[in-house]
């Protein structure tokens, strides 16, 4: 039965959960209260990585965030904030940060990862938004001590054990794989499994496709409550209207915690912000790095060269501290010594908010509140990754259909 679909948020998440909506043959209106030109969708690194296996929350994370509370310029930097929200996701973090949650999740990263890395080659190959950029090239994880090189080398084994593609190089393989710039690093692993995307070039082409195919897109609208009847929403509300649904969709990023909260849900989620500085110039780098003492990632993307990172708490909020955009722009010339980021280039330096669950794994799945209210969001730094992996399982649970996917391990009510 086709349906009238509202999604909330035009993010990533929302955008390709309206994609494959409407692919199921919903009709679906997309609600955001920005103009979709900036935020974490356009500000990410563009990756793809089922390399990344390991969730955020880690053992020994925790500590460093407490390690770095008051250096503003840390990798991790968490602000302290005086609110129980916080505290109890702090808590919850703490609490999932142990190797037998982390060794349950590792599967659970790689498969949704996969997966939504093979939904975008589909979608590039089905020509619906037209070309774009998409390159599986892998990704370098550049490191300068032995300790974070045997770290990663502990991430590789499990990677090779799971059947992805890992080569470990040393100082002169890596220069076999970038001849076009210098790199000041000891040695990498290389994750052939990856691929990276230029987002300022999809976001854009996704929606004018959502639009030709006849999907409303209300931009610079701001929801502000639903119309709840005996546990069912029937509309959705907003600044300038209201509109119906048998379905709606909560894909509004670090903001899906407070809206959640209108509804008397408590959905543990915390707003980490990330950095990132734009080259629009040669440097030479053909293939995606992260500088792993300095948490800094690197991506050639259609046009310029993207320097990104961090993970800040400090709330919502679109400040960009100077002293995290020369920490990122610091790395970049203390791994690629003839590259040096400008005042101007620095000055254009961008930020966004990724809304972070306590264990690092997404929220997919049905309310056990609300009839028909779906959540897409939590996604921390795989956001980008996992947009049509998450678009995917939303319109077959909105289906009513069997997930491609189990989404147990994502469901908004686990216990942490």
């Amino acid at each position: 039965m086709n349906k009238e679909v509202v999604v909330i948020g035009g993010g990533i998440i929302g955008l390709c959960s309206a994609y494959y909506l409407h692919k199921e043959g919903h009709q679906v209106t997309v609600i955001d209260k920005s103009d979709i030109t900036d935020g974490a969708s356009f500000v990410n690194a563009g990756y793809i990585t089922p390399s990344h296996i390991i969730p955020l929350a880690a053992p020994g994370m925790m500590a460093k965030g407490f390690k770095w509370m008051f250096n503003s310029s840390s990798p991790f930097y968490i602000k302290p904030q005086f609110n129980t929200d916080f505290f109890k996701w702090a808590w919850y973090f703490h609490k999932a940060s142990n190797q037998k949650k982390v060794e349950r999740a590792i599967p659970v990263i790689k498969d949704i990862n996969l997966f939504s890395r093979d939904l975008f080659a589909s979608i590039k190959a089905s020509g619906d938004l037209g070309d774009f950029h998409f390159d599986r090239k892998g990704l370098l994880m550049l490191f300068k001590t032995d300790a974070a090189g045997e770290k990663e080398m502990r991430v590789a084994k499990k990677a090779g054990e799971l059947g992805l593609e890992v080569d470990v190089l040393n100082h002169v393989q890596l220069k076999t794989f970038e001849p076009n710039c210098t790199i000041n690093a000891k040695g990498a692993i290389h994750y052939g499994c990856d691929a990276h995307m230029t987002p300022t070039e999809f976001m854009p082409k996704m929606v004018s496709y959502l639009k030709n195919s006849g999907v409303l897109i209300k931009t610079n609208e701001e929801v502000t409550g639903v119309d709840l009847v005996n546990g069912k929403i029937q509309q959705v509300l907003t600044n300038k209207g209201s509109y119906r649904a048998d379905e709606v969709v909560l894909a509004a990023g670090s903001w899906s915690g407070q809206f959640s909260k209108r509804l008397d849900i408590k959905l543990p989620l915390q707003a980490g912000k990330g950095y990132r500085i734009n080259l629009e110039r040669p440097t030479g780098i053909t293939i995606p790095a992260i500088l792993m003492e300095a948490k800094v990632a690197v991506t050639p993307m259609k046009g310029f060269t993207r320097f990104a990172g961090t993970m800040e708490f400090s709330g919502i909020n679109s400040i960009v501290r100077k002293e995290r955009v020369e920490a990122i722009a610091h790395a970049a010339t203390d791994y690629y010594p003839n590259i040096e980021v400008n005042p101007v280039e620095m000055d254009k330096a961008q930020s966004g908010m990724r809304p972070v669950s306590p264990d690092g794994l997404p929220y997919i799945g049905k309310s056990n509140y609300i009839e028909n209210l779906i959540f897409a969001t939590g996604h921390a730094m795989m956001g980008w990754s996992l947009g049509p992996a998450t678009g995917k399982l939303v319109s077959e649970i909105a289906s009513d259909r069997k997930t491609s996917l189990p989404i147990d391990p994502f469901t908004p009510f686990r216990t942490f």
